[in-house]
């Protein structure tokens, strides 16, 4: 079963349960699925779907840290719930030791050695590691690891 289809189960297995929360916030990441498959003319395959799944994650945290600095706990905490709920269906993500690892190899491959190499290290780094870590998190660790 593809994930899609597991994510429209779980939308089913949501209204038969009366979790409203969860049935709305999954109906919300399939209405981003068919937009995507409107806009692009496309059918979506799993890598897909998780990198929008990520997409929506990335807009709940952005939402929620706004909430934040703006006091309104009640909103963030509701992007947080959907973030809860997203995320279950991501892969899951490398621990801060296990990206210094991968970076590490990554570094010694491209031969990097300081912050000008910083592109070309990114730049594989983020094919390697898609959907295994955030860009943010893999940028700040390289950083570290060149300076």
């Amino acid at each position: 079963m593809t994930l899609r289809e597991t994510i429209n189960q779980h939308v089913k297995d949501a209204m038969k349960a009366k979790e409203t929360k969860k049935r709305d916030a999954l109906r919300l990441l399939t209405s981003a699925f068919k937009q995507i498959e409107v806009d692009e003319r496309k059918e979506l395959n799993d890598d897909d779907v998780i990198k929008i799944i990520q997409t929506q994650v990335k807009r709940r945290n952005d939402s929620a840290s706004q909430f934040k600095d703006a006091g309104r706990d009640d909103l963030m905490q509701i992007e947080l719930d959907e973030i809860a709920i997203y995320t279950p269906y991501l892969p899951a993500q490398l621990s801060d030791d296990e990206l210094r690892s991968a970076l590490n190899d990554i570094i010694s491959k491209v031969g990097a050695s300081t912050m000008k190499d910083m592109g070309k290290v990114m730049g594989m780094a983020s094919k390697a590691l898609a959907g295994k870590a955030d860009g943010k998190r893999i940028n700040e660790c390289v950083k570290e690891l060149l300076a």
